[in-house]
């Protein structure tokens, strides 16, 4: 709670500003304050709150649910949220859809595309949404949607939150910066965002035009996944998940509230700033994380262990083992197993697999065709594997202890089917010839030569 305010700027809008700054650990009971006293001790909800404050509860989870996955938080805000409400209006959603959503009719085959271009034109970081895939059903609180996202302006004016699911953001390009009422986040390439479902935010492109990834997660909230055999240490830690710290804009202006609910986007027009949270304590927060702060574990001797030893984040469902979603990283590395075909093994997988790259080289993928910010999708039960060059080099090479470097590759893993939108069906991106790469594999059998090749 030692945070330093600044003043604004001259012609600054925003009446108090606070540096960015964050609180350590994941799934913690935080709290947090811009103004000295302004977090009530000792309670909730006083008659009267320091500095003429609202409280406000957000709830991620039924009142009732057991303490090791109830999430809420207390807010202390300038204006109640149902002070910065309207009447609303149906907008366009854009490219932004969500399950069950139309979706094109596409053969059992993998699917890969090129990055998607940055347009020239001023898009924010919800207008440039572009849905690939969804999945399950989001009124039933089940599934995905797998997005795109392209920015190229800073949201000003306009506010945001999502109703229908918790949002896992992945740049590939540019840095953005979050100003939810939580905080200020600070996010660049190799990091993630996390914003629960609900959380006010606004995103301002501080980096150049950007681009990246984005997991609508509609089932349970992302938690970290269990250890088991591992134990105590190692994957993703959770002193390195970043909270932001108290701040708020006491702002009165002309804005917008856009509100994704109901698979529909909303827009109501609102005269101050919602991002007005003086203090708060609680558990339910937005969070960053930095990816190359995972501590990998692997084979040592033999084999190629099953990818879920990569899994950073995974969303529960109600069948145990089985995920809603599981986020998958596969960064820099070393390869040692002796006598091992080291990358990945072919299979057919029964979760579905959506495949990014933020940068480096995916070392199933070694033939120049998965580029950064491009994606593949390989779904329930559709084979895959390494390319022939990733094949024929990891076949015959030296094994000797190899460090993978410069690389930063992930997937969102699901149980369900995940349908292919018409954008992803139809942009130029797609990849026409990728469905046969398989092809270009050799055959190698021969009944007279036991031994290996």
């Amino acid at each position: 709670m030692n945070q330093q305010t600044r003043p604004a700027p001259v012609g600054d809008p925003v009446a108090t500003q606070i540096h960015p700054g964050y609180l350590s650990g994941f799934g913690n009971g935080f709290e947090t304050e811009a103004l000295p006293g302004a977090l009530p001790i000792g309670r909730n909800s006083p008659q009267k709150c320091p500095y003429g404050l609202y409280a406000e509860q957000i709830s991620g989870s039924p009142f009732t649910a057991p303490r090791t996955t109830n999430e809420r938080s207390w807010l202390y805000r300038i204006r109640p949220t149902v002070m910065h409400w309207g009447a609303f209006r149906k907008v366009d959603a854009r490219l932004w859809l969500t399950a069950p959503a139309e979706a094109a009719e596409m053969p059992p085959a993998p699917l890969r595309w090129d990055p998607v271009p940055i347009p020239a034109e001023p898009l924010s970081f919800v207008e440039g949404i572009r849905t690939m895939t969804t999945a399950g059903d989001a009124g039933s609180q089940a599934g995905m949607g797998a997005h795109l996202y392209v920015a190229t302006r800073s949201m000003r004016d306009e506010y945001f939150y999502n109703a229908d699911g918790e949002m896992l953001v992945v740049p590939q390009q540019g840095a953005l910066r979050f100003r939810t009422e939580f905080g200020v986040i600070d996010v660049a390439p190799g990091e993630i965002v996390v914003i629960p479902r609900g959380v006010k935010f606004a995103v301002e492109v501080t980096g150049g035009p950007a681009r990246g990834y984005l997991c609508e997660n509609y089932g349970g909230a992302f938690t970290l996944p269990e250890r088991g055999l591992i134990g105590a240490n190692c994957l993703a830690n959770q002193r390195d998940f970043l909270t932001p710290v108290a701040s708020y804009e006491d702002r009165d202006a002309p804005g917008t509230m856009l509100v994704k609910w109901g698979g529909g986007l909303w827009a109501a027009d609102i005269a101050h700033s919602p991002l007005d949270v003086v203090a708060w304590h609680g558990n339910y927060a937005p969070y960053k994380y930095d990816l190359r702060k995972f501590s990998p574990v692997g084979p040592i001797l033999f084999d190629h262990a099953d990818p879920s030893i990569f899994t950073v984040l995974t969303s529960p469902s109600e069948t145990p083992g089985t995920a809603n979603i599981d986020f998958v990283l596969f960064s820099d590395r070393w390869l040692v197993a002796e006598n091992t075909f080291r990358p990945p093994w072919y299979h057919l997988n029964v979760m579905s697999e959506f495949m990014g790259l933020v940068y480096g080289v995916y070392d199933a993928k070694t033939g120049g065709g998965f580029q950064p910010g491009g994606a593949s999708l390989h779904n329930t039960l559709l084979p895959h594997g390494p390319d022939v060059d990733a094949f024929e080099k990891a076949s015959n090479a030296e094994l000797t202890p190899h460090k993978l470097e410069g690389t930063l590759a992930f997937m969102f893993e699901t149980r369900f089917l995940q349908k292919v939108s018409h954008f992803a069906a139809e942009t130029p991106a797609l990849q026409q010839d990728y469905a046969t790469y398989g092809r270009k594999l050799a055959k190698h059998f021969d009944p007279n030569r036991p031994e290996a090749r």
